[in-house]
């Protein structure tokens, strides 16, 4: 299984971020293929300065192309609010599966119902570098729920 995490967000808190992602993905190794991908372009960061719709149309524009070939599951505050459980059973059957975390602005409504499921991890605002992990956690739970690993018990 191969699993690819797209976030709108700017590089940067390299040293306190990226070690958690490491480990992260070492667990998820035996299960599946675990890899993250940051963008944040030019045409994002002027789009963010005129206006929200611009900002979420830009996310769209610089993720679409990623879309083919995956089940494609989005990241929004309005989407269903899953237990591990069922978390566990999204990742279940597919060969590849791509999510997606927004900007600031979250997404445009068409990126979201051209999306195979809209997941929320609650009501509450995270950094994006923070539900970055928060989903990584997840995804490593989920398989170990789906591998009866003894880590969720």
């Amino acid at each position: 299984m191969k699993i690819e995490i797209y976030i709108i967000d700017k590089k940067g808190k390299r040293e306190l971020y990226d070690p958690l992602i490491e480990h992260y993905r070492k667990l998820c190794r035996p299960w599946a293929q675990v890899e993250v991908h940051e963008l944040f372009t030019k045409e994002i960061a002027k789009a963010q300065e005129r206006s929200p719709a611009a900002a979420q149309a830009a996310y769209g524009a610089a993720l679409e192309r990623y879309r083919p070939g995956a089940y494609n599951i989005v990241l929004d505050p309005e989407g269903e609010a899953l237990d591990s459980h069922r978390f566990a059973k999204l990742l279940e059957g597919h060969s590849a599966i791509r999510f997606y975390i927004g900007g600031a602005y979250g997404f445009e409504r068409d990126f979201l119902r051209h999306s195979d499921k809209t997941v929320s991890f609650g009501k509450i605002t995270l950094s994006h570098k923070l539900v970055k992990v928060v989903l990584m956690e997840q995804i490593f739970r989920g398989l170990t729920i789906l591998n009866n690993h003894p880590y969720h018990k």
